[in-house]
């Protein structure tokens, strides 16, 4: 009688432990992919006057250029380094949901444009995590959007 009330007992938790493990189907439904993001980061650049509000600093300039003031030409031969913030729209004084960490350079002396290295560094309770993100950007094109 015992040995039958101990198998009885061990299929009970069994059953019980299966019904408590998730499925791939509710997993999924639970953790459905994000197909549209939208952040804003907030890029203020250094001009001398700034230091306590700047987000961003010129760390390497041009023989014609300096460190406060972007660079003619397009700022052509500018690099920048910047810790912005990132919201969840246009609003600078917005809630912020993490960073935006890394350097952009101006490349191009007849068109206005940069290449960027970053990171976005989520740290808010509904995002956690990064994305990072590195190429050219069109800065004369009204709307750039990664597809």
């Amino acid at each position: 009688m015992g040995s039958k009330n101990l198998i009885s007992a061990a299929i009970f938790f069994l059953l019980l432990d299966w019904s408590a493990t998730p499925t791939v189907a509710r997993v999924r439904a639970r953790h459905r992919p994000c197909k549209r993001m939208v952040f804003y980061f907030h890029d203020i650049l250094y001009n001398r006057h700034n230091a306590k509000n700047a987000t961003a600093a010129i760390v390497g300039a041009p023989a014609w250029g300096n460190t406060t003031i972007l660079a003619g030409q397009n700022h052509f031969g500018n690099v920048v380094v910047f810790d912005d913030p990132i919201t969840l729209d246009n609003n600078l004084h917005s809630p912020a949901v993490g960073r935006a960490q890394g350097f952009y350079l101006y490349d191009k002396k007849e068109v206005f444009t940069a290449w960027l290295g970053f990171s976005f560094v989520f740290n808010s309770t509904e995002h956690k995590g990064s994305i990072n993100f590195a190429g050219a950007d069109p800065l004369m094109n009204k709307t750039r959007t990664s597809r």
